[in-house]
This record gives structure tokens, C-alpha cells and sequence, in this order.
């Protein structure tokens, strides 16, 4: 009988090892390899395909004079301005659907469909909508006697654009999460607080924002890490960077730099610089959040 248990054991013992290799090899492979190489790659100059010649710290000398760079991380940050705007109307839509009317449930998979679609295939549409000739928004402004710029096309409003577009396509997956937030919440808090006089907003300032908390912390952080590594959309709705770069982000002025003008050394530079900002506020919001923490009785 001892044999046996010993056999099995291994045997469970060797399947196990076998299920956690494959997601080591992968981050090994695919993820700490090629970020060890990126971070090589940044200390030389580099076409991609060449030789890579070492010259130590010059790409991130330049960077600090490169007003290109320095534009696209204004953009990168101005861009971040939606995460707030989106946090409050999830919360209000998830305050709305939460409550048992009919048809919410159809609102709530209506909200969530532009979050599993394609977002090349938003862009293109929010691309046609924002046309400054037949785009549907201007179209819409015209009902109301406004004449609407061309969106894209103008550096005061395209940022402004790609934020409105951003938070609509996030919308649904943030007022998922706090539907399931609010869900959570003993109703037996309410009750209690309602033989004590609170009224509505006094419940909602003292109870439901307390306890979606942890909810808002994560939007929060995955929101920032996503915001930082915008591409696509601005790859697609403003392939050029829109006017006078006001569009480009960062990770589009890698790519640029990177697959656009061969410099893969500078563009390694710029990527581990991102990492680092990306880390650093990542590492603040976990510290705030555990001062500010709490725990429940």
C-alpha cells in the first residue's frame, strides 16, 4: 500500500509539473527573453536586422531632447483624462441596471458588445463618424444649427475625439465590474442604514462607494497600464500622427521609429523608459491603496 501511495503521489506530482511548465515556458520565452533583449537593444544602434553596435547611453541621452517623444507622452497622459469621465458614467449606468426594470438586461449585453468587437473595426467606423464632411456626429450637431470641424483633422479636437471614443469602447466592461460590485452588497448595510434616517445619498457616499472600492482601484490601474500602450486606435484613425502630432502616443511613436525608420535601438530605449513609468505608477497606486485600505468586521 506504501508503494502504491508513493507511485501516485509522483505520478500527480509529475502532471502537476507538467501543467505549470508550459505557462514558465511561455513567460520565459515570450515574455522575460524578449524584454531582457529589448533592454540590450536599447543600450545600441540598431536597424533590426544588421549588427547591433554598442554606444551605451546615447538613445537615452537624445531622448530628453527629442521634442517629438516628448509630445507624444503629453498626448499619452492628456489621453488618461477619460479614465475618470469613464469611471463615473460606469458607475451610474451600473447604479441604473442594477435595479430591477425591465430591459436591463438587454442594455447590459447592448453596453458590453464594444468591448468583444474588433477594435480596428470601431476605429474605422468612429473614423467615418468623426468625417468632417458627412461624418454621423457633425450630421447630428447640424440638427441643432452647429457647424462641427473636422475632428480628426484638427489639433484642438482630436484628442478630445479619441478620448470620447476610448471611453465608449471601455464603457462596458468597467460598468460590468461594478454591476457585480453592486451586486455584492449586503442589502441588510441599506436597511440599516435607512432605520438610522440616511437617505439616498448619504448611502451611496457611506456604502456603495466604500465597498466598490476595490473595483475602482483595479479599473483604475488596468486603465492607466492600457492608456499608456494605446496604438491601434491612433494607428488607425490618425495613421499619421494627426495634425502636428497631436494625436501620437508613445507606443505609436515607437512603432514609427522602430518598423517605420528602422531605429529598433532607439525604439528599444523609448519601450524601456515606458516599462519604467508604467512600473513606477503602477508601484504608487498599490502603496496609496493600502494606506487607504480597510477591512470589514
Amino acid at each position: 500500500m506504501k508503494n502504491k501511495t508513493s507511485k501516485l503521489y509522483k505520478s500527480e506530482r509529475r502532471n502537476a509539473y507538467m501543467f505549470v511548465a508550459l505557462p514558465i515556458l511561455g513567460y520565459l520565452v515570450f515574455i522575460l527573453a524578449p524584454t531582457i533583449y529589448s533592454v540590450y537593444g536599447s543600450f545600441t544602434s540598431w536597424n533590426g536586422l544588421g549588427q547591433m553596435d554598442f554606444i551605451g547611453l546615447q538613445n537615452y541621452v537624445f531622448l530628453l531632447t527629442d521634442e517629438s517623444f516628448h509630445k507624444a507622452l503629453y498626448n499619452t497622459v492628456f489621453m488618461m483624462l477619460g479614465i475618470p469621465l469613464g469611471l463615473i458614467l460606469a458607475l451610474l449606468l451600473a447604479l441604473g441596471l442594477n435595479r430591477a426594470i425591465f430591459g436591463t438586461q438587454v442594455f447590459r449585453v447592448l453596453y458590453y458588445v464594444p468591448v468583444i468587437s474588433s477594435i480596428a473595426a470601431i476605429s474605422i467606423l468612429w473614423q467615418w463618424a468623426y468625417n468632417g464632411d458627412y461624418g454621423l456626429v457633425n450630421q447630428f450637431l447640424a440638427i441643432f444649427g452647429i457647424d462641427g470641424p473636422s475632428w480628426l483633422m484638427n489639433k484642438h479636437t482630436v484628442k478630445p475625439a479619441l478620448i470620447l471614443m476610448t471611453v465608449w469602447k471601455g464603457l462596458g466592461y468597467s460598468m460590468l465590474l461594478y454591476l457585480a460590485a453592486l451586486q455584492s452588497v449586503p442589502k441588510t448595510y441599506y436597511e440599516a442604514a435607512k432605520l438610522d434616517g440616511a437617505n439616498g445619498f448619504q448611502m451611496f457616499k457611506n456604502i456603495t462607494l466604500p465597498m466598490v472600492k476595490p473595483v475602482t482601484f483595479f479599473i483604475v490601474v488596468t486603465s492607466i497600464i492600457g492608456g499608456a500602450q494605446i496604438f491601434t486606435e491612433i494607428n488607425v484613425m490618425t495613421p499619421t500622427g494627426g495634425p502636428e502630432y497631436s494625436s501620437a502616443t508613445v507606443v505609436f511613436y515607437i512603432w514609427q521609429k522602430a518598423f517605420g525608420n528602422f531605429e529598433m535601438g532607439y525604439g528599444s530605449a523609448m519601450a524601456v523608459v515606458l516599462g519604467i513609468g508604467i512600473f513606477l505608477v503602477t508601484y504608487i497606486q498599490f502603496k496609496v491603496n493600502e494606506k487607504s485600505s480597510y477591512e470589514l468586521d
